[in-house]
């Protein structure tokens, strides 16, 4: 993101120990390693927040999909069972037509 060299800490250093002072400069340091980590950390929980967030709609978004399987798994099970009824019939018709054309003709008077 930034791009800090060597030489440019080496003159912030300097300047800090100019402004500031060498008895104030190692509690100020510790000040801006203070607040320095606390934004790390910050930013830290906040990009572990998105991507919880992120993964919570994605599964969302999984579960909705899987939901729309059922259904469709819902619709062919009652397709199965229709051609399944189906058959069923056509198979106690066609014994029925045998046993009919099995029978002696007087029989049909």
């Amino acid at each position: 993101m930034f791009e800090i060299g060597f030489s440019e800490l080496v003159m912030v250093a300097l300047v800090s120990l100019l402004v500031i002072g060498p008895e104030r400069l190692p509690k100020a340091a510790r000040l801006a390693g203070y607040w320095l980590g606390k934004t790390r950390a910050m930013i830290g929980s906040v990009k572990a927040e998105i991507q919880l967030e992120l993964r919570a709609e994605e599964m969302r978004q999984l579960f909705k999909d899987e939901s729309g399987l059922n259904e469709f798994q819902q619709l062919i099970d009652e397709t199965n069972e229709s051609v399944n009824s189906i058959q069923s019939s056509i198979t106690s018709l066609s014994k029925d037509s045998v046993d009919l054309t099995k029978r002696p003709p007087h029989e049909f008077e």
